[in-house]
């Protein structure tokens, strides 16, 4: 039998017959997760550290930004357990404040060491992405995130955290591709 075209034009997305509920949802984000590690790590080594938008921000920083924004959701905040750094993606612990000094301290960006590699990053992704996997393997969708980690109070549930992270992932990919265009040229 031959693909539908007009269904989906990538091949590695998810089956249109797949099982519903948390197993799509975890097909789906690893096959946005996955497709974000593949374009990084297309990328000659210079090309992962060159910014070309003029936000700033380099491939390799949007590939630990993405690992620490999914951590951040399903470890710290779903599940209320502890992570080193849930900020350890920004140059600030406090990411969302507005720099309301004179202009001299620089606003929020993302920030990777030197010493820390594409490969690096995409282990650490798919780390996490096992234990986003394991969240929904045992976790109603409907259930509450933890108060205590990320939450104070009013907690999302577990289908919006996938909905917010799915999202997320599917705009980042996006600037990634356009990223990606600009360092071929």
């Amino acid at each position: 039998m031959t693909e539908d075209k007009r269904v989906s034009r990538n091949s590695a997305e998810p089956p249109k017959d797949g099982l519903a509920g948390a197993q799509r949802w975890a097909d789906y984000l690893d096959w946005v997760r996955g497709d974000l590690i593949e374009g990084v790590l297309a990328l000659s080594r210079d090309d992962q550290r060159t910014p070309r938008v003029p936000s700033g921000w380099t491939p390799l920083e949007l590939l630990s930004h993405v690992l620490h924004m999914e951590q951040r959701w399903f470890v710290w905040g779903f599940l209320g357990e502890d992570v080193d750094e849930p900020w350890g993606d920004w140059n600030t612990d406090e990411p969302w404040l507005p720099d309301d000094s004179d202009d001299t301290r620089p606003a929020a960006t993302w920030l990777v060491a030197d010493d820390v590699t594409a490969e690096q990053l995409a282990d650490r992704l798919e780390a996490v992405g096992a234990r986003t996997r394991a969240v929904l393997a045992r976790h109603p969708l409907d259930a509450r995130a933890a108060v205590g980690g990320r939450f104070e109070g009013d907690p999302p549930t577990l289908e919006w955290i996938c909905f917010h992270v799915l999202a997320e992932y599917a705009r980042h990919a996006g600037h990634l591709d356009i990223v990606a265009e600009l360092a071929t040229d």
